[in-house]
């Protein structure tokens, strides 16, 4: 947020409430970020009354909030943190940005299942919520509308955390397969759609004859219900009795894979680790598998191939189904499958 703020004390005054950490904190951190801003003001204080008498003092066109679960209204009983003092500071500051046309950024912290700690109304009462968020030991930050009165949901932002604060990655699936290792067994690349923006993804397995009466199973970055019916699928339709063996699956980069393309992806790498045999680099597999080995076809297939040949890939395995109304991608060797084991064929027989 002061980066944020960096940008627009260029054209409006801003005034940024802190109730967690005191005008020294933010004034290191700004130093560090190298925030400098004429029209910046500062206020660590978590009572509303004051607040809003801040906001009357210095009549900010901005007003930051951080965070929501530190203010409180003196007039209730209640802790800070509560349901009913969130709901009635949200309620107070949503008046005020009307009242006074004041743009309000409220901060509210996520708990461990994902939602905001406090009530969920508090999405309902604002215009917009937008979530920013990443794997805890990764660089990478991703930004994402959940809600836009105003726009559409469908954008994303990816950033990375760097010693002088947050850097836009204008080439996310670049920087995401930086590192791939050429010729390895058990890693095979994807596409993803982060909103409307298409992200090549790599998924690494690791399946290994297990040394216990029941396999250890293990997903990172991807659904693990997903990753064990994909496995029961590779036994059953593939042929590859991977059900006694240890299998591990991680997406590298700290993305969390939640939609059906990749799923061909993942399967073919669970293979490659099993088999030994390492899939071509030049080749990336989009595609959902269904319970009896088919492949089906999965949306925004046109902006899929095309990311894929803009980062050099030379073969795309995609499902014949659903893939009549294609463009030409000059370079690009498509290959279609109708099933799994086509495609374990058409991916591993050169490897």
């Amino acid at each position: 947020m002061l980066q944020i703020c960096d940008n627009l004390c260029r054209f409006a005054r801003v005034l940024y409430i802190s109730g967690e950490e005191s005008e020294r904190q933010i004034k290191l951190r700004a130093e560090r970020l190298g925030v400098k801003g004429d029209n910046l003001y500062v206020l660590a204080e978590s009572c509303l009354s004051n607040i809003l008498s801040g906001v009357k003092t210095t009549e900010p066109e901005i007003l930051i909030v951080d965070s929501i679960q530190t203010l409180y209204n003196d007039e209730l009983n209640s802790a800070p943190g509560s349901v009913a003092q969130v709901k009635d500071c949200t309620m107070s500051l949503m008046q005020l940005a009307k009242g006074e046309g004041i743009t309000v950024f409220v901060i509210g912290h996520v708990n461990k299942e994902g939602s905001i700690a406090g009530p969920k109304v508090l999405e309902h009462m604002v215009d917009s919520v937008l979530y920013f968020e990443g794997e805890q030991h990764m660089a990478y930050r991703i930004l994402r509308a959940a809600k836009n009165r105003f726009g559409a949901t469908n954008e994303i932002g990816v950033f990375e955390m760097q010693d002088d604060g947050l850097r836009e990655i204008p080439n996310p699936s670049e920087a995401l397969l930086a590192g791939r290792p050429e010729h390895a067994p058990g890693t095979c690349v994807t596409c993803v759609m982060e909103g409307v923006r298409p992200v090549l993804a790599e998924i690494q397995a690791l399946v290994t004859p297990t040394s216990f009466g029941t396999p250890r199973r293990t997903s990172n970055g991807f659904d693990y219900n997903r990753a064990m019916l994909l496995l029961a699928v590779l036994e059953k339709r593939g042929r590859i009795p991977v059900g006694s063996s240890d299998a591990y699956l991680n997406v590298v980069g700290g993305l969390e894979l939640d939609e059906p393309a990749a799923d061909l992806a993942a399967v073919i790498a669970l293979a490659s680790s099993y088999l030994d045999r390492p899939v071509p680099s030049g080749l990336a597999a989009i595609g959902e598998v269904g319970l009896t080995g088919e492949l089906r076809a999965v949306g925004n297939l046109n902006q899929r191939i095309s990311e894929v040949r803009r980062l050099s890939f030379t073969k795309c395995l995609i499902p014949a189904r659903g893939s009549g109304k294609m463009e030409h991608f000059e370079g690009l060797q498509i290959i279609k499958a109708e099933t799994i084991r086509d495609a374990l064929e058409a991916a591993l027989s050169q490897g």
